[in-house]
């Protein structure tokens, strides 16, 4: 099984599997918390310990978040192509560490941050170059670290499940729901305990509890070592794509073949990207086809391997089918997260303005609204594990129960409910203020409960259980073997695109209902004179576009072949051959 680690020598014991469960989990937990307790409260950090002025400040967040969610494709690459996920993730933990370290002593030791701002007039000495350096240096750590660790220890995950064996592969998609599960809890810990501690203890405290945890998991992540499976990287996959363009490109002239069969193949080749199974022939981008004719100039009778920017294999072909055809649905998702962004924006604005008292003596904080998303998506994630796969399975004979099309179709439309009640929650708000004379007092609390922000936040949070996992369920499945993290690093650029697409719809809408009286649907100070519920029903308009958009392309879309070889349960046979279209 060409470059696949099956047997440890611990007794002949496959490796893999459940038991490798915890020292997966314990890194991807360990970054979330990190990441998490760190830039949902990185403006308060950046505004007051360094004195950072509010555009600054929001700059050095939007360009930490747009190059964290960017980089996971550069480590993709490295792992796919030279390293392995195994290697990548450890490395790429090193510098997170190296990245968090140095973000805590800055915020322990006081010649590394601005002195405290003095007298009464809160004279504050802005952070220089040198203290700059070491937070700009810090930050470019950690997004390196989170490129290496994001996409791959979700497909190293999966890797531990072997899919040619009939046993192990329903296990697969319990392992998306249960990695994600955990993804959720430790943001749920990070926005409420870390943040509560790095507003009421210190920063110190609350920056050095993630990175000795981030420590911890890298020592336990490495003593796993001996019981997982480790895929060898089989070069680089983005060079094989351009292999095929350019190979089709010079055959462009050429008459397609009557017959596929005609197409060229060669297992031997091909040994190292197909040890699970061997893409087989599809109808669509025929195009792409030419690049499998053979012709005299390819001399293919030597023993030595054709020129393959000349001459591809059928699998090698189906490889770049494969990812042209996952491009419209990864661009299907990018408004599911366009809405789900304004969780952190708008409606954490609207929460300012409104009675956050739960109990008489405690008030919830806007930042922590996101606790009731968070909180939905677990439960949603544990129903959906526990009961909804198994009342599915009856109906649909499946043993995920649902197709990860049928799953992110489900948190599209939920979505789509979320904004609509948004905008209607939004007009109430509004009501309440008028009714009580708050228009024009935008400091001013409105006597209206903030729980009436709990239906939009929880369906936002269910939404993402459904659409979000079958998101990265897709991208997994369909990816072609030798590319699984570059796979799963496409589910993280379509989250920053999602909130660059945010950034822009914002900006396009704050430009164009600006009225000459000075009124916005988005105003910069006053909520209470602003048309939110517009903007939200916009996003639920564009919504419904991308559902139908999303519809079309799932009903058309093909999964991709594949010729796999399946475990027997007799293992003295020979591996049988048994033809599959995923679904």
């Amino acid at each position: 099984m060409g470059g696949m680690e099956k047997k440890g020598s611990h007794g002949g014991r496959t490796k893999g599997g459940l038991i490798t469960m915890p020292f997966i989990f314990a890194n991807e937990a360990c970054e979330k918390l990190a990441v998490v307790g760190f830039s949902a409260n990185m403006i308060t950090y950046l505004t007051q310990q360094l004195h950072l002025p509010l555009t600054k400040a929001a700059n050095t967040i939007t360009n930490f978040s747009g190059t964290a969610s960017l980089t996971p494709l550069l480590g993709a690459f490295i792992s796919d192509a030279y390293a392995g996920r195994f290697w990548t993730i450890t490395v790429a933990s090193i510098l997170w560490q190296m990245g968090m370290t140095s973000l805590t002593l800055s915020a322990v030791l006081p010649q590394l941050r601005p002195p405290p701002c003095k007298g009464e007039h809160q004279v504050c000495q802005e952070a220089d170059g040198g203290q700059l350096a070491i937070l700009y240096g810090s930050l470019l750590l950690t997004a390196l670290g989170a490129g290496g660790i994001r996409p791959c220890v979700v497909a190293f995950g999966a890797d531990q499940f072997d899919e040619t064996d009939p046993k192990e592969k329903t296990k697969t998609w319990n392992f998306f729901n249960w990695y994600y599960f955990v993804m959720g809890a430790s943001i749920l810990v990070a926005v409420t305990v870390l943040v509560y501690i790095q507003d009421n203890v210190g920063w110190g405290w609350g920056l050095g509890i993630p990175t000795t945890a981030m420590f911890l998991s890298i020592i336990t992540f490495v003593v796993g070592y001996p019981l997982y499976r480790n895929l060898d990287p089989v070069g680089s996959p983005f060079t094989r794509l351009l292999q095929v363009c350019v190979a089709a490109s010079k055959k462009r002239n050429l008459r397609m073949v009557s017959d596929p069969n005609l197409l060229y193949e060669n297992d031997e080749l091909d040994a190292s990207i197909s040890a699970a199974g061997k893409l087989l022939h599809t109808n669509e981008l025929k195009f792409l086809d030419k690049a499998a004719i053979v012709t005299e100039e390819d001399d293919i009778k030597s023993s030595q391997a054709p020129n393959l920017w000349r001459l591809n294999t059928v699998h090698r072909v189906e490889e770049l089918k494969s990812v042209i055809r996952m491009g419209p649905i990864w661009a299907s998702g990018i408004l599911l997260i366009t809405a789900y962004a304004q969780q952190g924006t708008f409606s954490l604005q609207q929460a300012r303005t409104m009675d956050r008292r739960l109990i008489n003596s405690f008030q919830i904080p806007p930042g922590s609204m996101t606790v009731f998303s968070m909180s939905s998506m677990l439960i949603t994630i544990a129903l959906y594990d526990r009961l909804l796969i198994r009342v599915a399975r009856r109906f649909t004979g499946l043993d995920r129960g649902i197709t990860f099309l049928q799953r992110m179709w489900i948190g599209f439309v939920i979505s789509i409910v979320a904004t609509l009640v948004a905008g209607f929650v939004e007009v109430k708000r509004k009501q309440a203020a008028s009714a009580y004379g708050l228009v024009n007092s935008p400091k001013s609390t409105i006597p209206i409960s903030v729980l009436w922000l709990v239906p939009q936040y929880s369906l936002h949070g269910i939404a993402e259980a459904f659409m979000s996992i079958g998101h990265l369920e897709f991208f997994y499945d369909q990816a072609p073997e030798s590319m699984k993290s570059t796979g799963s690093a496409l589910f993280w650029t379509a989250i920053a695109f999602g909130n660059f697409v945010s950034t822009f719809l914002v900006s396009l809408v704050h430009k164009y209902s600006a009225g000459p009286d000075g009124s916005n649907w988005l105003p910069d100070d006053n909520l209470n004179k602003g048309k939110l519920e517009k903007f939200y029903w916009l996003l639920t308009l564009l919504q419904v576009v991308n559902l139908i958009y999303y519809s079309f392309c799932a009903k058309f879309y093909t999964f991709k072949p594949i010729q796999i070889r399946m475990k027997e349960v007799d293992t003295s046979e020979e591996d049988g051959i048994q033809l599959t279209s995923r679904v």
